[in-house]
């Protein structure tokens, strides 16, 4: 009988079955080869198509939304707004992972009454085939009042820098400010005695660091798909 040392042995010599090895993934064929089927491949009986309108500006109040030509449209089955969506508290909602605010939460869903990035989503469109949604997107006329961008994080902290959110004062370790601004919260991570740890320090460096955001690079599209059964789940 083998011993449980001897059972890890693997041909690669390092004494372990996973580790140090070139494993094949389970789907790996499947998606070089177009077999694997993602969400946007899955088709139902009666199935909608649905495409966004996204804000071309950076920063821009949004001073009007007409959807009328689009809901006109042969194969249209429905266009939502913000308006749409009716008016959620403005306060601080603990979300399991972390809090968020209900109201900007719900606004970068849809954009309500100012669109805050460049594709800020205005309107959403759902209809018999995805080329007849791209199509009641450009019938969707929105009247733009462009405003300055904020494009640095720290010249966004600036007094006087152009404000996203009207209603945002700073959270200073539970002291709310008087005035909006862009900075949403303070937050202190201490332990021990800092100054005293400098002061012992041989040699104390510092250094200014700035990382670009990354993000994946999926293989398939954005896409999710959703079936109403009849009692409404």
């Amino acid at each position: 009988m083998a011993t449980t040392e001897q059972a890890v042995k693997s041909s690669n010599g390092n004494g372990y079955k996973v580790i140090g090895t070139r494993p094949i993934r389970h789907d790996g064929l499947d998606k070089v080869t177009g077999r694997a089927r993602y969400a946007a491949d899955v088709r139902f009986p009666g199935m909608l198509y649905g495409k966004v309108l996204r804000s071309p500006h950076a920063h821009a109040n949004i001073k009007s939304v007409d959807v009328s030509k689009a809901l006109a449209m042969d194969g249209v089955r429905a266009v939502v707004t913000s308006a749409d969506m009716g008016q959620v508290a403005d306060k601080i909602q603990e979300m399991g992972e972390g809090a968020a605010n209900l109201r900007h939460l719900k606004d970068n869903i849809l954009a309500d009454k100012k669109a805050l990035y460049f594709g800020h989503a205005i309107a959403a469109v759902a209809a018999t085939s995805p080329q007849i949604a791209e199509e009641a997107l450009k019938l969707i006329e929105v009247e733009y009042e462009v405003l300055d961008p904020v494009m640095d994080v720290l010249k966004a902290m600036e007094d006087g820098a152009p404000l996203l959110h009207s209603n945002m004062r700073t959270d200073r370790f539970g002291n709310t400010g008087e005035k909006p601004t862009n900075i949403a919260n303070h937050i202190l991570h201490k332990h021990g005695d800092l100054e005293k740890g400098f002061a012992e320090a041989d040699v104390v460096v510092e250094r200014e660091f700035r990382t670009e955001m990354v993000h994946q690079g999926y293989i398939e599209p954005h896409s999710s798909t959703a079936v109403y059964k009849p009692d409404g789940t």
